[in-house]
């Protein structure tokens, strides 16, 4: 309940935001190798990222998202069964389900384009 009233909602945003922060980063770096390889210069190892790792990060986003369509999908059947009257706070909850459902799907189509981009690149 405490998602609902804007406490867990921009947690679990803001850990989709990190998620495609450490994408993005992850992509550049990806690029540098690249074109450094091109140039005859030798690979840079990947650096392990601190606090988890972008597994940890990924399941961890996922599993907020889960959460959320959870709270939303138990409040609307309150709702229905007349448990739950604050239909601002069902709304909420919906709305704040979908956002983080549409981030998740755009992390997934960036991803899907990174390892597209990986496997056309030269070894």
């Amino acid at each position: 309940m405490s998602a609902i009233n804007g406490l867990g909602g921009a947690g679990s945003i803001q850990q989709i935001m990190s998620l495609r922060q450490q994408i993005l980063e992850r992509s550049s770096t990806l690029q540098e190798i690249h074109q450094g390889r091109e140039a005859g210069a030798p690979a840079v190892p990947a650096a392990e990222p601190a606090g988890g790792g972008f597994a940890d990060t990924l399941r961890g986003a996922l599993e907020g998202v889960n959460d959320a369509q959870s709270r939303a999908s138990s409040l609307t059947e309150g709702y229905e069964r007349g448990e739950v009257t604050d239909i601002a706070k069902v709304m909420l909850a919906r709305q704040e389900a979908g956002v983080a459902f549409e981030a998740t799907l755009q992390v997934r189509n960036k991803l899907l384009s990174a390892y597209q981009d990986i496997m056309r690149m030269g070894v």
